[in-house]
This record gives structure tokens, sequence and C-alpha cells, in this order.
């Protein structure tokens, strides 16, 4: 896949409105210091050169989210800009500060207490009572050669990206805190009690899903609402469906990835449902041809479609005339029903690549959401059809929320 550079880097909007100066300051200073400089005035040539500072800093700043954004997650380098400009910029950069979270729970290296401090470091990081070049030094001296490269660059580049939360308004960054603050708190708990046993139950991995993936759901929402009035007055309904959409995302991942986790010691698949058909979890193997373990990885499979369903009927709350945010949702749930189509194909796969769509099948998805965007009639047309033969849950589980 094509690296996918943000449109918006040289649009006003992203360059100037989340930075340390607003719309009209930056263009006022420029045009207020002008006849001073003319007149050789000394202290406006001080305030010129340290505005003109300012903005080189915000604009290097904005350059490595983008690139950030392309070494973390090819995914969202993709999606991301096909928000509007402004709402590109805080989505870029929350996913950015999740990822950073997820970095520090992902480090080997790392006791649980030192992850739980970090954590909560970062935490401390985002609400801006604390330093976060400190917090980046210290962090990045302590990382594995298990962390990717990508990561200990968002990790010592932790001030640039904290630079651009501080720009974004109060309700913003309101959205931002909350979100890193629980998916951080969330995944140390279940980190800690991470074993190749599974998780206890459907309802462990219901609280597992809405604190990775949940959370970003009403992150997003409240951000969409913000940005638009006519989805706001949506906001009851969408939050709702946002705890859901989240968790079709992430049940998709943890059916792909099911292997990779055991391989790092950890299986987010529900003991008792596995328990029910006679498998230990603890003792499974990749490449099981057991037919009541195929038919357990369908019914997740099942519950994973339903929450997806969900998704869709978040997205057509969403205006018609909101392709951006429209493409940002379809483009996601596209290609997590194929690769859960894939799955249910090949239930005995034994590595994620195995069942990782393809590129084809990705520039497809993108073709598709675009040509239907703004019609539901065929949005929902679509859905069905991708999904026929996707097996569907005994009953629906409740969707977690906090």
């Amino acid at each position: 896949m094509a690296k996918i550079r943000s449109k918006r880097p040289s649009d006003p909007s992203a360059s100037v409105t989340h930075g340390l100066l607003n719309p009209g300051n930056a263009r006022g200073q420029a045009a207020t210091t002008a006849p001073y400089l003319a007149g050789g005035d000394w202290d406006a040539t001080i305030v010129s050169m340290r505005d003109t500072s300012i903005t080189q800093e915000h604009a290097a700043d904005l350059a490595f989210e983008d690139r950030a954004l392309q070494g973390v997650s090819r995914t969202f380098a993709l999606t991301i800009p096909q928000l509007p400009g402004s709402l590109a910029r805080v989505v870029g950069n929350g996913y950015l500060l999740c990822r950073i979270a997820d970095t520090i729970e992902d480090e080997p290296a790392l006791s649980a207490s030192r992850k739980r401090e970090f954590a909560e470091r970062f935490n401390r990081v985002v609400a801006g009572k604390e330093a976060p070049q400190t917090f980046a030094d210290e962090l990045a001296a302590v990382l594995s050669e298990h962390t990717l490269a990508s990561e200990i660059e968002l990790i010592r580049n932790v001030p640039r990206v904290i630079r651009l939360t501080r720009g974004f308004d109060p309700v913003q960054r309101a959205a931002l805190e909350r979100c890193v603050r629980i998916m951080s708190r969330g995944m140390a708990q279940f980190q800690q009690g991470a074993t190749l046993a599974g998780l206890p139950d459907l309802a462990a991995l219901d609280r597992y899903c809405y604190h990775v993936a949940g959370v970003v759901g009403e992150m997003l929402t409240e951000l969409f609402c913000a940005h638009s009035s006519k989805i706001g007055a949506q906001r009851g309904k969408l939050m709702e469906l946002a705890v859901s959409f989240g968790q079709g995302l992430q049940m998709t991942n943890i059916l792909k990835d099911m292997w990779e986790d055991r391989a790092r010691g950890a299986c987010w698949l529900p003991r008792d449902l596995f328990a029910r058909a006679g498998i230990d979890l603890a003792t499974v193997r990749p490449g099981s041809r057991d037919a009541a373990f195929r038919a357990c990885v369908r019914e997740l499979v099942g519950v994973a479609r339903l929450h997806l369903g969900h998704a869709l009927d978040y997205t057509l709350l969403i205006p018609g005339a909101e392709t951006g945010i429209r493409r940002f949702c379809l483009w996601a749930l596209g290609m997590a029903v194929l690769t859960l189509r894939k799955i249910d194909r090949h239930p005995d796969f034994v590595r994620g690549a195995e069942v990782k769509i393809s590129r084809r099948s990705v520039r497809a998805t993108i073709a598709l959401s675009n040509l239907s965007v703004r019609s539901d009639v065929t949005l929902r047309l679509l859905f069905a059809g991708l999904t026929h033969g996707l097996p569907r849950p005994p009953q629906p589980g409740p969707v977690v929320s906090i």
C-alpha cells in the first residue's frame, strides 16, 4: 500500500488554528508589525522574529505528526486525511496519543508497576500537569529492541505531539484527555492479568474492547459533534452506537491477531465460550483442525458482525453532506467486514497475514465507499451483500460503557 500523506498540511486552518497562535493573531501580527519594522522599531522586530519562530515550530510539529501516522499505522494514515482539515488534525493527534499509551503497555522490558507509573505520568502530561520532555526522555531510555523504531521515534517526540494537543479548544482537549485516561488505565489492568488461558467470559471481552477501542468511539463522537451542529443533534443516538462500533473493529483485530498475541503471552478470547466446547485455551496451538475450535471462532465472527452492523447504523446517522466523516467510517467498516469474511472462510489460519485483506480489496473498499457515500439505501445493500453467509450470534450482548 502506498503511503498516503495528509492533503492538508498547507491548509491555513491546519498550520495555524491548532498552534500557539490563533488565526486572527497570526495574521494580525504580520500586519501590525510591518510599519514598525519599516521604522526600525527593535521591539517589533523581536516580536516578529518570535512569531516566525513559533510558526515554524508549529509547522515542524505538524510535519512530524503526518510522518508519525504513516510510520505507526498505514490504515489511519489512509483514513484520517478524509476528514475535514481541522477535524483531521485533532483526530490524528488523538490517535498518536493512544499509540503512545499503547507503546507503554506493549513494552516487555517494563514491569507491571513501571507500566502503571509511566501510564499515569503520561495522563498528567496530556492534562498539562507534567513536562513532556522529561517524560519522553525517561521513557525512551527504557524501551527495548522489541519496540518498533517508529514507536521509539514517537516517544522521543512526545513534546511535539503535546504542543499540538494544547493548541486545540477545551472541548477537543477534554475528549482527548478522557480517552487517554480511560484507555491507559484499562490497558494496565488487563495487561497485568493477561494469560494464555484467555479472558474469563464474553462480558470481560466486552470490557476489554471498551477500554482499548470503545472509548475511542466515544472520543470520535465528541469530536464529530463539536465539529457539526447537525451531527451534534444526533449525539444521543451516536453515543449509543459508538462503543459497539469500536468493539466490532477491535474484535476483528483480536481474531486476526490471536496467534501473534499468544506468541507474546496473551489471549483475548473468552474462556467460557471455548470451555463449553471442551477446549482449553491455555493449550491450543496454531493450525488446530478441531471442529469445535473452528465453531467457536465462527461464533465470535458472528458477534463481531453484529457490532459492525451497529457501526453501519452509526455511519448513516452522519449527514450525507459530511462525506469526509462518512468515508472515514466506511473505509474502516468495509475493511473489517472483508477481514471477517476471510477469517470465517479460514478459521484454521495460523498467522494473521493469512487473513489480512489484499491491497486490491482495500482499493475496492475505497472505491465502493466513495461511490455510495451519500446513499443510505446503497450502503445498506452493500453491507447486506458483503456480510451474507457470516454467522450471527444466538443473542446480542450488552454494550459496555462507563
